[in-house]
């Protein structure tokens, strides 16, 4: 279980533009702000996109573990965030960083290292 305290969402008005789906959730896709290379992409409810802008590195909602994850904590690849933008529907995140190391579980620096072509 989660032991982080629950961060505080911040206020902007933006936040009423993020259209969560039925679940809560909206996509969020991890994209290096450096390289522009795509990461990764998670879950996110409002919880932890909270505490994404307030503590500046990624937390994500595990659908398998029904918990929340701070991206990197158990690693040492955490994922410093720069910037959080939403697309014209609200209903995708972007969230740029800066990567402390590999983004996938299986040690590749980004989880789209396969090609189907």
């Amino acid at each position: 279980m989660d032991d982080a305290p629950a961060a505080t969402a911040p206020t902007a008005p933006e936040l009423d533009q993020i259209r969560y789906d039925e679940r809560g959730l909206v996509p969020a896709i991890v994209q290096d702000a450096d390289t522009l290379e795509v990461l990764m992409m998670a879950w996110m409810n409002e919880e932890s996109l909270g505490r994404t802008l307030a503590q500046g590195t990624t937390w994500f909602w595990s659908r398998s573990r029904q918990e929340y994850w701070n991206k990197g904590a158990t690693s040492g690849n955490l994922q410093h965030v720069t910037e959080v933008r939403y697309d014209c529907d609200g209903d995708v995140l972007l969230v740029k960083v800066h990567p402390d190391g590999p983004a996938c579980h299986t040690g590749e620096r980004t989880c789209f290292y396969r090609s189907l072509a």
